[in-house]
């Protein structure tokens, strides 16, 4: 399956072509380091490209001091990774290991040269990428996530970490090696969250640890965007993508990790151009790349909350969370669908601690050699029981209609027939849960009446409920909270709501696909609309 990043073990070192190196240097600094100087602190922010001319740069062990890697950076070399395109922080702390000299320039100017010399963009986007998933495979980690198959919040932690594609280590506080053992001493035999070497988060979040890897940017100015794209889904990020390369200056706001609904799905097979499949994390996770090296910015989680007109005829998103509020000329709603809640009584206490929106590597674990429970007939319920059925004893997936045709593919319904400990439960649905602190069993209710099964995860992947609570006064929707757009709402432009200024693009838009293919073609035209838009504000006629 087609996976971010080579790797970088066994990637042939190129260097800079001499006049991509000229070019960094017009526009950066010359800078030494003698040996021992530290050239950047784990947390520090890669607000500059270090490009090295002399010495040698190495990653140091925070624990021991010593050298954590063998490999180092030398002469036509440069530090950094994924992160520089966003201004994150560092991961890693580096080291000069002899007196070295460097070039120095700043980010800004750095993503303009990428933008203009599309090699130069190239080369040090593939080596920004294998070095993001060495560090992910090799859990060199900033983060360290204690007891997330315990506690709840810390999963939620885990999983915005995964689903963003951030370094990090994960331990299991029944672990005995002494890694373990160190860090439970540290955080009190509790589950917790750790940052750098020591520093313990209280009541994490994805909002803390986000802050502290620099991925909540401070946008909340009077800085005025081109665009505000609301939602990090296929459609979003497509959006973001031809935005930032047609020269908008554009923000996108997402509430958890880069890919939306599609980002739960671990493997897509229908996908133009990845015949071995691709996950949604994964191919979102490279238009978020694409989208950034044209400038487009990124902040998450955060969660707009509510959008109202300004007398200038732009618009003010008001944040979740310290009233923040950002400006924009224009507005772009792709915040996608989300699946319902089941009715039933004490689903919200056990959500996290059995009962699941996703089906990952992250919570394939929770149902290792065990019975597994998915709800859905759709797509996402059918690639969430192949995932997991390579890990769980067996899945039962539970379906209320009495066939998979109406809205599962051919290929998926005729892989989940054939598999040997899968089990579909037609006409059949989940009517109570059992556990107190965790999942412990589900009543069965089918045509032949009431069974119990038992089970410690159970994946929910029913219907879709849109997210337009937000625009409530301000744009009109169907009778089901789908947006309205084009014909219906009076424009010539099939994604332009009857709100002057605000498109739609995705599943939250009425009459759409619900197909991730469709949600990526929404977000790259529609952006032809709102560049006309916005030059006739510019330039009325």
């Amino acid at each position: 399956m087609e996976q971010l990043g080579e790797d970088l073990g066994t990637m042939r070192r190129v260097p800079l072509a001499d006049e991509h190196v000229e070019a960094i240097s017009e526009i950066g600094t010359e800078r030494r380091y003698e040996a021992g100087d530290i050239i950047a602190e784990i947390g520090d922010p890669m607000d500059c490209f270090v490009y090295v001319l002399e010495g040698e740069i190495e990653v140091v062990d925070p624990e021991t001091g010593g050298r954590l890697i063998e490999s180092t950076l030398g002469p036509t070399q440069f530090m950094g990774e994924l992160g520089f395109l966003n201004r994150g922080v560092h991961y890693l702390c580096m080291r000069a290991v002899c007196a070295t000299r460097v070039i120095e320039a700043p980010r800004e100017g750095v993503l303009d040269l990428m933008r203009r010399i599309p090699e130069l963009s190239d080369h040090i986007i593939t080596v920004f990428a294998a070095r993001r998933r060495a560090q992910f495979e090799m859990s060199s980690a900033v983060v360290t996530l204690l007891g997330a198959d315990r506690d709840p919040a810390v999963q939620a932690v885990e999983r915005f970490m995964s689903r963003n594609r951030i370094p990090f280590a994960s331990y299991d506080m029944e672990g005995e090696d002494s890694e373990v053992i160190e860090a439970c001493e540290l955080a009190g035999n509790k589950p917790a969250v750790i940052l750098g070497t020591g520093e313990k988060l209280d009541d994490p979040t994805p909002r803390k640890v986000a802050q502290f890897l620099g991925l909540d940017l401070d946008i909340c100015s009077q800085r005025e965007f081109d665009l505000l794209i609301v939602g990090g889904g296929p459609a979003g990020v497509a959006a973001a993508v031809y935005a930032g390369s047609e020269g908008l200056e554009a923000l996108v706001v997402e509430d958890m990790a880069v890919g939306g609904q599609a980002g739960t799905s671990s493997r897509i097979e229908n996908y133009m151009g990845f015949p071995t499949g691709i996950s949604g994390t994964d191919l979102t996770f490279r238009g978020q790349i694409q989208a950034m090296k044209f400038g487009t910015r990124f902040v998450m989680p955060r969660r707009v909350v509510a959008l109202e007109q300004c007398t200038d005829g732009g618009f003010l998103a008001r944040l979740d969370e310290d009233d923040d509020t950002i400006r924009a000329r224009a507005v772009l709603v792709a915040t996608g669908v989300q699946y319902r809640r089941l009715p039933l009584p004490r689903l919200r206490k056990l959500e996290g601690a059995g009962i699941y929106y996703a089906a990952t590597e992250m919570e394939a674990r929770f149902c290792a050699r065990t019975d597994a429970v998915v709800i859905g007939g759709g797509n996402s319920a059918g690639q969430a029981a192949m995932f997991l059925s390579r890990s769980a004893a067996r899945v039962h997936l539970v379906v209320r209609e009495d066939s998979l045709g109406e809205y599962m593919s051919s290929y998926l319904s005729k892989r989940l027939e054939a598999a040997d400990n899968i089990t579909i439960h037609f006409q059949s649905e989940v009517s109570a849960l059992h556990g107190d602190d965790w999942l412990e069993g589900v009543t069965l209710k089918g045509p032949e009446g009431e069974s119990r099964l038992d089970t410690r995860a159970m994946f929910v992947m029913i219907g879709a409920a849109p997210n337009t609570g937000w625009l409530e006064g301000l744009v009109e929707t169907d009778g089901q909270g789908f947006l309205v757009s084009g014909a219906d709402a009076g424009q010539s432009s099939p994604f332009e709501t009857g709100t002057a200024g605000i498109f739609a693009v995705g599943d939250v838009r009425a009459g759409s696909v619900k197909r991730v293919a469709s949600a990526v073609g929404e977000g790259s035209v529609v952006v032809s609309a709102i560049w006309s838009y916005l030059d006739a504000l510019d330039n009325p006629r």
